[in-house]
């Protein structure tokens, strides 16, 4: 990760795009880097965060996907395998190939080993409701499953809580819905300082559950 006493305008626009860059302790950022920052969705962390931030595995810039389903999740699955790899990401899907029944925990646990493994850089998972595979990808450490529901769902869940993974029902949204939230998702950067802070505080508590 490359570090910063001071970041200008020209500095910001040599940094790759999703890159994070870290800010030494005393550093600033110019108004106009900022901005451009923004529009090249770079992540700058200070140099407290650093550390954090990698441990969290926050990748911004999403090329590997999987994607997982159940059986009731095929049709939507298959939609949302199509979008991606339309626009350039590596999809892997996972889980039910017919109409054999399976069951949502199996599915969401290997989406979520993947992502944890960095075999993906992030998972969606899928069942009826999303719920059930939300709460079991959450049991793999490290990952944080959101259920969305709708695009502004995901943004949040991406830029506020760094969700890794996301979750969708198959009886409460469709396939054009769907890829509009996975769009909406992908699209979607963590920003900032103050919301990786808050990501370590969650996995600080991951870490005191896991110790007991």
């Amino acid at each position: 990760m490359k570090r910063f006493d001071l970041i200008t305008e020209a500095d910001a626009r040599r940094v790759p795009e999703g890159e994070t860059v870290e800010l030494k302790p005393g550093g600033r950022v110019t108004p106009l880097a900022r901005d451009t920052l923004r529009a090249r969705r770079v992540v700058v962390v200070s140099d407290a965060l650093a550390d954090g931030a990698q441990a969290l595995r926050l990748a911004n810039d999403v090329r590997r996907l999987m994607i997982g389903a159940d059986h009731t999740g095929l049709a939507l699955r298959d939609a949302l395998v199509r979008w991606g790899r339309s626009r350039g990401l590596r999809v892997v899907e996972e889980g039910a190939q017919g109409s054999a029944r399976v069951d949502y925990p199996d599915v969401a646990a290997a989406v979520a080993r993947a992502v944890m493994r960095d075999e993906a850089d992030a998972g969606v998972v899928i069942d009826g409701s999303g719920v059930g595979s939300a709460m079991a990808a959450n049991k793999v450490p490290g990952i944080r499953a959101a259920s969305c529901s709708d695009p502004a769902i995901a943004r949040y869940a991406r830029e506020h809580t760094g969700a890794n993974v996301i979750a969708l029902g198959s009886t409460l949204v469709g396939p054009d819905e769907a890829c509009q939230i996975l769009q909406a998702w992908l699209e979607t950067r963590i920003q900032e300082p103050r919301y990786i802070r808050r990501l370590e505080k969650l996995h600080a508590l991951e870490r005191e559950g896991q110790a007991r």
